[in-house]
């Protein structure tokens, strides 16, 4: 059975660090047998930001018409969702902050209307990926980003014990990501286990 790969490059920034290591990434599990890759490129699409306005726990849809209901359609097929994100003042960038609070509709679906985000054979069988990459060479860089990222993945319907990381600090300058020592084999070995795991689940 095909394994649907669906991942987001969130940066304002075309090209840069975050983009990069999603590109490496995906290659790597493009090699794979039976796996199909798409990158959304969110700058190429119009979302505006949520209004809080909580419509969507009425009817479990977004009244802003945009380009978001496509891509919540998109994240609920997908079997292995890669959100990836450059570190803005020990954060998110704000372009991927704006789409996840989007998903507050996931939210309104699961524990207002007591409705399915996916269907419940699905359910448990999915995968979240972050991929993040920041300048600073400080441990703790990463540390505010991961609650809003575990959210996220939350209303997508993935659980936290099956969220995979992918985080490398120090890659400041466009391009550094390339000249980084383990990233690709980083990223290479992380394919191998995320598919390995997703196998699991769909036996499980």
């Amino acid at each position: 059975m095909t394994i649907s790969v669906l991942g987001f490059a969130t940066s304002p920034r075309r090209h840069g660090n975050s983009e990069e290591l999603l590109e490496i990434l995906l290659d790597s599990m493009q090699k794979k047998e039976d796996v199909t890759t798409e990158k959304i490129v969110l700058s190429d699409y119009d979302i505006n930001p949520c209004r809080g306005c909580n419509a969507c726990e009425k009817k479990g849809v977004c009244v802003i018409k945009d380009d978001m209901a496509a891509l919540l359609e998109k994240i609920k097929e997908a079997d292995i969702v890669i959100l990836s994100s450059p570190i803005y003042c020990m954060s998110l960038c704000s372009q991927a902050k704006a789409f996840i609070d989007r998903t507050q509709v996931f939210r309104s679906i699961k524990y207002v209307l007591k409705e399915d985000v996916v269907p419940p054979e699905r359910r448990g069988k999915r995968i979240g990926i972050f991929l993040s990459t920041a300048g600073q060479n400080w441990d703790y860089v990463f540390d505010a980003a991961i609650p809003v990222v575990k959210c996220f993945f939350h209303v997508c319907d993935i659980k936290d014990k099956d969220i995979e990381y992918l985080m490398i600090n120090n890659v400041d300058k466009k391009g550094a990501i390339k000249k980084h020592p383990s990233a690709k084999s980083q990223a290479e070995e992380l394919t191998s286990v995320v598919l390995k795991k997703i196998i699991e689940l769909r036996e499980s």
